[in-house]
């Protein structure tokens, strides 16, 4: 077991994924983990839904503030850094604060593992990094770039940092399929940007496996692009509405769909990695991995070159209806 008996810390561990990275991480015994976030209700929450166990420490503190970062890092083996400002639109309205969480806060974080002289270092990203038209994009592909950076950065300290790249997490805090699913409930009508708009999605359990995978194969500045399904929106809808009306006994014959537009910084596609990128990337069954600036040959088990071409959501054949419902179904979203 690779957790076994090491110290993990898991800043944003409050947050959607970071709670499932806590789930997956104490089945394998590890010695510590620290929970870091900036909200005590979410933390009073989890602390309940775990339990008493002396493996966890909750810690109060906010990635901005770099004191709290090293004192948090302190005889850490592995950092899981998950903490950001993710809302596309109050990204745009609040640009700086997007900043300061997304791009200073991982500078905090690289300076604080550097320190602390800790193993490894990981960072998730997003698909919205690639060709960004929005700020929140923008922030990540700068701590991207900051996290690839540091690599090269750190002097005699042994750390070792990477990214990790993916798209939608279903089910997850502010992910649409909740959304939808109030707005059945409540006002029989579901407000859609547009229904042609194509998005990389997978469960939650996917990408916190692979973020796990993606820490233990890291060997210093790549980026991991996890493989993802693409869905349609059109057809997300219609499955969310089937089911949900289908569970509460409605129907779905009445309830009214409402095109709105793309929001502020949206986009009717999204992309995972460019054709630059492939063209040095390497290929395993569940990710791409884009080398780190100094690396020349694989060291990855079983990788392969990649193939040339952009990885985007509106070049790759969606999955279909049945496929999103069984997804959907299995994963207890509705």
């Amino acid at each position: 077991m690779f957790f076994k008996d090491k110290k993990i810390l898991i800043i944003g561990g409050t947050g959607t994924i970071g709670q499932s990275l806590v789930k997956h991480i104490l089945k394998e015994q590890p010695k510590l983990i620290r929970i870091l976030s900036r909200d005590e209700y979410k933390q009073f929450h989890l602390q309940n839904k775990l339990g008493n166990q002396n493996n966890l420490q909750f810690l109060i503190g906010d990635v901005r503030d770099y004191d709290r970062v090293v004192s948090a890092l302190e005889d850490i083996d592995y950092v899981f850094h998950v903490a950001a400002m993710k809302h596309v639109p109050t990204c745009e309205y609040n640009p700086y604060e997007a900043v300061q969480t997304n791009i200073n806060g991982t500078y905090n974080v690289i300076k604080a593992a550097s320190a602390q002289n800790v193993k490894k270092v990981v960072f998730t990203s997003s698909d919205k990094a690639i060709s960004p038209t929005n700020t929140y994009g923008a922030t990540k592909l700068i701590a991207e770039r900051l996290i690839s950076s540091a690599q090269y950065s750190n002097g005699r300290i042994n750390t070792t940092f990477a990214s990790v790249r993916f798209g939608n997490v279903m089910g997850s805090r502010g992910s649409v399929i909740p959304l939808f699913i109030r707005q059945i409930l409540k006002n029989k009508k579901v407000t859609v940007t547009n229904l042609k708009m194509t998005r990389f999605m997978m469960t939650l359990n996917q990408a916190t496996s692979l973020t796990i995978k993606a820490l233990q194969e890291s060997k210093g500045g790549e980026v991991f692009v996890l493989k993802m399904p693409v869905i349609t929106l059109k057809d997300m809808v219609k499955v969310v509405i089937e089911q949900t009306c289908k569970k509460y006994n409605l129907n779905s014959s009445e309830i009214k769909i409402e095109e709105i537009g793309l929001r502020l910084g949206e986009k009717m596609y999204e992309e995972l990695m460019t054709y630059d990128e492939s063209t040095i990337a390497w290929e395993l069954p569940e990710m791409f991995i884009i080398p780190g600036i100094r690396e020349e040959k694989s060291s990855y088990l079983n990788a392969r070159v990649a193939s040339y071409g952009t990885y985007s959501s509106d070049s790759h054949p969606p999955i279909s209806i049945e496929e999103i419902k069984t997804i959907i179904l299995s994963e207890n979203l509705i």
